[in-house]
């Protein structure tokens, strides 16, 4: 059936059956039948997990939607890519070493995979519900350089369909200049399921933002945030961060280690701080 299932797709690649609602209503659910498949076959990770691998058929979700560009597409697929390869790396559990954990409970871990390198794992609880952390990082990332000291700038450079989003991301110099100015270029996808929200994202091209002067372009990805509420309490949020960046230059191992774990640390300093002040205000 898999193999049935492809050519469909290569089908619907072609601009005058691309518009075939029926066809591609039938690529969709068919696709959605062979994940379904192959996901019972194998043990994997957590329910939540599933939950979202499950719901998050691209072609699905999209039928009632405009027809994207080639180009479009490409970006949510990349999006797509970036979420379910994310979710297989925290759905691993074996492996992971700890790195550092706070005095509050906050906990960093890390461990090297062969195609990716080293990953790091943050794991906090905010004492927000789900919606505030939400809004914060999803409908307000162009303000995280307000109140994220190690992020200097997020803009949007192209929205596609309610799900992703091309970013452009200035990081801000490190203390001391032990790493030097850089910034990004991401694919973002944003899928909420039920109790279960992703955000997840990794390095692309776009036109409207080649590299700049001044700054060494890294890559991140693939990476992503899941929010949940806490069992039990529904008004505080479970957050897992997935962290896999190579910063380019010439830098040591141990200096990218270190700052790459801190900075997850100091993020959820202030992301805690953020919503605190933004609650406070309302």
């Amino acid at each position: 059936m898999l193999p049935a299932t492809f050519k469909l797709c290569a089908a619907i690649s072609y601009q005058h059956l691309r518009n075939m609602t029926g066809l591609r209503r039938q690529a969709a659910v068919a696709i959605s039948q062979e994940l379904s498949k192959l996901t019972c076959r194998r043990t994997g990770p957590g329910t939540w997990i599933n939950q979202v691998r499950r719901r998050s058929s691209l072609l699905s979700s999209r039928l009632e939607e405009k027809p994207f560009s080639e180009m479009e597409m490409c970006y949510i697929k990349q999006g797509e890519e970036a979420l379910q390869k994310s979710l297989s790396i925290l759905g691993d559990q074996d492996g992971w070493k700890t790195e550092t954990v706070a005095g509050n409970g906050d906990k960093v871990l890390s461990k090297v995979l062969p195609d990716v390198g080293k990953v790091f794992r943050l794991e906090v609880v905010v004492d927000q519900p789900l919606d505030s952390v939400y809004s914060e990082l999803v409908d307000n990332m162009e303000q995280m350089g307000d109140w994220n000291p190690n992020v200097k700038e997020v803009k949007i450079l192209q929205k596609i369909g309610k799900d992703t989003v091309i970013t452009h991301e200035k990081a801000a110099a490190t203390p001391g200049n032990i790493v030097g100015p850089r910034d990004f270029v991401s694919v973002r996808c944003s899928k909420r399921r039920g109790s279960t929200c992703v955000l997840a994202g990794m390095a692309t091209k776009h036109g409207a933002m080649p590299e700049q002067e001044g700054f060494i372009r890294a890559e991140n990805g693939p990476t992503c945030m899941v929010l949940r509420p806490l069992a039990g309490s529904p008004s505080q949020t479970k957050l897992t961060w997935l962290l896999s960046i190579d910063l380019k230059g010439w830098l040591p191992k141990t200096i990218i280690n270190q700052v790459l774990s801190q900075t997850q640390v100091d993020f959820a300093n202030h992301l805690r701080d953020r919503l605190a002040h933004a609650g406070a205000g309302t």
